[in-house]
């Protein structure tokens, strides 16, 4: 498993937890996906061999939050 943090802009709602973390976890590829609220920072587990970090990316920036930074380990 491959592991992504994404650093968004400040969160403004708890209902953006839900938002990004349901969307994520019906993706194909993905293992888990946990919003951290106060840090404004959304962490993956994802088969690289299925997704990958662009296109988790890119999800989240279609849902209106936009990625200042990510980080793949």
């Amino acid at each position: 498993m491959t592991k992504a943090v994404f650093q968004l802009e400040a969160l403004t709602c708890p209902s953006c937890i839900k938002k990004i973390e349901s969307t994520l976890d019906k993706m194909d590829g993905i293992e888990s996906a946990k919003v951290l609220f106060n840090a404004s920072k959304v962490k993956v587990q994802f088969d690289e061999k299925r997704t990958t970090s662009s296109h988790i990316e890119q999800i989240i920036e279609k849902l209106g939050y936009p990625v200042l930074a990510s980080k793949v380990s």
